[in-house]
C-alpha cells in the first residue's frame, strides 16, 4: 500500500503513476524476462537487477548501493522469493533516499521565515526551465501566495518573451527589461519590486547557456550579489532545473551546476516522456541535494513536489 502524505491526494498520485508508466514498464519488462525460471533472489538475480538498474539510468555507483543493500538483506533473511523483491527493491531505494539530504517538500509550502521567498532558477536551455519557473508560479499562486517573476535570461528574446506569457496565463507579475539588457539589473528590479509588493515569493529566471563555466559562474555571482543588495541572506533557493528524459546527461548538467554556483534544490522535467525515471534516484543520490520538484506532465499540476516514498512506490509497484 503507498504511504500517503497528507497532502499528496489519490489525483496527484494518479498523475504520478501515468507520468512514470514509461519508465515503471521498461524496467519491470525487463526484469520479468530475468525472473524466468526463478523462485529465491540469488547472485544471478542481482546480477541481473544490477544490470536493469543501470540500463534504467539509476547511475552506476548509485545501483551499487541497492544492490549491496539488497544482498545484505538476503544474507539477513536467509531466504527471499523473486516475488518478494519488487516490495523489497522500494524499501531499500527509499530508505538509501532518506540518508541523504532529500527531502518531502511538502505542499508547495514556503520555508518559515522568509518573505518573500527567493528562488534563483538555472539550468541550460531546452530543459524546462521557464516552463517550469511559470508552473511553479501558478502552484504557488493557487496556495494563495502573491508571487512577482523576474526575466533575467536576456541572452534570448524568446525566454523573456516566454515568461511573459507565463505571467499572463498564471496572473502574476512579470519584471523584465528585454533582451541584452543587464541581467542582474533585472534580478534587483525584480526583487525591489516584489518587496514594494509584499510579494510572498519571487522567482528569477537566469541565462541557460553562457560560453564557459567561467562565466557562467560569474554572470551567476554577479545576479546573486545584486539579489543580496536588497535581501542579504537571498536567495533562499539556487534551484537547477534538469531534463530527465536525457538520463545520465541530466547527472552530467548537474556536475557542472554544481561546481559553477551553490545549487541548494533540484527539479526534474519531462519525466513522463521517457523510460529514464531512474535517473531522479542517482541524481538525488550522488549529489545530496534535495530533490524538490518532478515534472510528469503538461499540465500545471503535473509539476509535483517530490515525495520519496510516493515516488519509489510508482517506480517500481508492479500492475
Amino acid at each position: 500500500m503507498s504511504l500517503f502524505n497528507s497532502f499528496f491526494s489519490e489525483e496527484k498520485k494518479e498523475s504520478l503513476d501515468k507520468g512514470l508508466a514509461k519508465s515503471k514498464e521498461s524496467f519491470f519488462g525487463k526484469l520479468s524476462k530475468a525472473l524466468i525460471g526463478k523462485s529465491v533472489v540469488d547472485d544471478e538475480v542481482l546480477d541481473n537487477l544490477e544490470e536493469i538498474l543501470v540500463g534504467s539510468d539509476v547511475g552506476i555507483e548509485t545501483t551499487l548501493k541497492i544492490i549491496d543493500r539488497i544482498q545484505k538483506r538476503v544474507a539477513r533473511d536467509k531466504y527471499i522469493g523473486t516475488d518478494e523483491l519488487d516490495r523489497i527493491l522500494k524499501e531499500e531505494v527509499a530508505a538509501l533516499l532518506s540518508e541523504n539530504k532529500t527531502i518531502d517538500a511538502g505542499d508547495f509550502d514556503i520555508p518559515i521565515g522568509c518573505k518573500p521567498y527567493v528562488i534563483m532558477v538555472v539550468g541550460v536551455n531546452g530543459v524546462g526551465k521557464t516552463t517550469t519557473i511559470g508552473k511553479l508560479a501558478a502552484q504557488f499562486k493557487k496556495k494563495g501566495k502573491a508571487v512577482v517573476l523576474g526575466a533575467a535570461d536576456t541572452f534570448r528574446a524568446a525566454a523573456v518573451d516566454q515568461l511573459k506569457l507565463w505571467g499572463l496565463r498564471v496572473g502574476v507579475p512579470v519584471v523584465a527589461k528585454g533582451m541584452n539588457t543587464d541581467p542582474s539589473a533585472v534580478a534587483f528590479e525584480a526583487v525591489t519590486e516584489g518587496m514594494k509588493q509584499g510579494a510572498d515569493v519571487i522567482i528569477i529566471d537566469t541565462a541557460g547557456r553562457l560560453h564557459t563555466k567561467v562565466n557562467l559562474m560569474a554572470e551567476l555571482s554577479k545576479i546573486m550579489r545584486a539579489i543580496q543588495k536588497v535581501i542579504p541572506e537571498a536567495p533562499h533557493d539556487v534551484l537547477l532545473v534538469l531534463d530527465g528524459s536525457t538520463g545520465q546527461n541530466a547527472a552530467v548538467q548537474a556536475r557542472e551546476f554544481t561546481k559553477a554556483t551553490n545549487v541548494t534544490a533540484l527539479a526534474i522535467t519531462k519525466l513522463d516522456g521517457t523510460a529514464k525515471g531512474g535517473v531522479v534516484i542517482g541524481i538525488s543520490e550522488e549529489f545530496k541535494i534535495p530533490v524538490k520538484y518532478i515534472g510528469v506532465g503538461e499540465k500545471v499540476d503535473d509539476l509535483q513536489v517530490f515525495n520519496k516514498v510516493e515516488f519509489v512506490d510508482s517506480l517500481f509497484k508492479k500492475g
